[in-house]
C-alpha cells in the first residue's frame, strides 16, 4: 500500500471567507508546501512556521504524520502546482498554481496535469493507494466542479460555519465567467477542471483513472473534495470500484449528506473516529468545534490506523507528541 499527498493551490483561497487553511490569506499559499514536509519529516523544513487556521487549529497533516509514526506507510508527495517550494521529495505532475474560478480558465494546464497523473497512476507497482490532498480553497472549487458536472452541489468546510452561500455565489460568478450553466461539462473531466477546478483535482482523478487502469485498488483519502474527485473520475467513464476514508467530523457536518454523495458516485465509505473528545489538547480541541475536519489524507490515515489495531488512544497521544514537537521551539504560526 502507498498512501499519496497531491499538494497544489488555487488563488480561490484567497476570497475571504472561504478557507480556514491559513492564519491569513497572505500566508495560506504556504500551507500546502509545509503540511508536505510535516507529514514526511515531522517538521516544516524551508521556513520554520506550522500551518494552522486563524483561530490555531493545527493541520490535519499532524494527524497523518502521527499514523505514519505509529504503523509506517510508502509515502508518495505530487507537486500539483504549488506557489511555494517544498522541501520533501515530490513528483511535479503540474507546474502552475490554479487562478480563481471565476476567471474564464483558471487551470490552463488542466489536460497536461490529468495525462501526468494518469501517467504515473499506471506505473506505480503498488496493489493499493491510500489518496489524499492538500489545497486550501479546495472545497470552493470542488463545488465548481461537481456543478459544472451536474452532480449534487454540497461540499463540506474548514471552518466550523460553512459558508455554503458564500461558495455557491462564487461558484455561480464562476459560471457567468465562463458562459457555463449547472451539467454543462457532464462527460467532460478535464474541460470541468480547466474552467471551474483547481489542478490538485485534475492530479487526484487522473492518478485514480491511471492506478485503476491496472487493477490496483483505490481508497480516496479526504472529505468532499475527494467525492468531487470520484465525480470527474466517474464522468471519465471509469466504473471501476472506488472507497473513501473519511473522519467522523465529515460526517456528522449537516451541511452535507455523505451517503447520498457517495451513493451517486458508487463510493464504498469507511468513517473513522479518533474520539477526540477523550483529549483535552490544543492538537485536537478545535475539531470539536468543527474546524478542519479533514485534509492532508487524515481520514484514510486513521482508517490505516484502525486496520492495523492500533488504538484511538495510542493515536491521540501520537498526534500530542507531533504537535508538541512542531511547536516546542515556538515557530510562527502559518506558513
Amino acid at each position: 500500500m502507498r498512501f499519496v499527498v497531491v499538494a497544489g493551490i488555487t488563488t480561490t483561497a484567497r476570497i475571504d471567507g472561504v478557507s480556514a487553511a491559513g492564519a491569513n490569506p497572505d500566508v495560506l499559499v504556504h500551507t500546502p508546501s509545509a503540511d508536505l514536509e510535516i507529514i514526511e519529516y515531522g517538521q516544516p523544513i524551508s521556513e520554520n512556521i506550522v500551518p494552522v487556521s486563524p483561530t490555531g487549529c493545527p493541520t490535519p497533516a499532524v494527524v497523518t504524520r502521527a499514523v505514519c509514526e505509529l504503523i509506517g506507510f510508502d509515502l508518495l508527495l505530487l507537486d500539483a502546482g504549488l506557489a511555494r517550494s517544498t522541501a520533501a521529495p515530490t513528483v511535479a505532475i503540474g507546474t502552475e498554481p490554479g487562478a480563481d474560478i471565476r476567471e474564464a480558465v483558471p487551470v490552463p494546464t488542466a489536460a497536461e496535469v490529468f495525462e501526468d497523473a494518469r501517467r504515473l497512476g499506471r506505473t506505480l507497482p503498488d496493489d493499493e493507494l491510500m489518496i489524499g490532498e492538500t489545497i486550501p480553497g479546495g472545497t470552493t472549487t470542488s463545488l465548481g466542479v461537481l456543478t459544472a458536472l451536474g452532480e449534487r452541489a454540497v461540499v463540506s468546510s474548514s471552518l466550523p460555519e460553512n459558508p455554503l452561500a458564500l461558495k455557491r455565489e462564487v461558484v455561480n460568478e464562476a459560471l457567468a465567467a465562463t458562459g457555463l450553466s449547472p451539467g454543462a461539462t457532464a462527460g467532460e473531466p478535464v474541460e470541468t477542471v480547466r474552467r471551474m477546478g483547481d489542478p490538485v483535482l485534475a492530479g487526484v482523478a487522473g492518478l485514480v483513472i491511471g492506478a485503476t487502469e491496472t487493477g490496483t485498488r483505490v481508497t480516496l483519502a479526504g472529505g468532499t473534495q475527494l467525492v468531487a474527485a470520484a465525480a470527474l473520475v466517474r464522468h471519465a467513464g471509469v466504473n471501476a470500484p472506488l472507497s473513501l476514508a473519511t473522519t467522523a467530523f465529515i460526517a456528522a457536518d449537516e451541511t452535507i449528506d455523505l451517503n447520498e454523495l457517495a451513493t451517486d458516485l458508487s463510493l464504498a465509505v469507511t468513517i473513522t473516529d479518533p474520539k477526540f473528545d477523550q483529549a483535552d489538547h490544543p492538537a485536537t480541541n478545535a475539531y470539536l468545534a468543527g474546524e478542519a475536519k479533514e485534509g492532508a489524507g487524515m481520514g484514510g490515515a486513521l482508517a490505516l490506523a484502525d486496520r492495523a489495531n492500533i488504538p484511538m488512544r495510542d493515536v491521540r497521544e501520537q498526534i500530542i507528541a507531533v504537535y508538541g514537537d512542531l511547536t516546542r521551539d515556538e515557530p510562527s504560526v502559518d506558513t
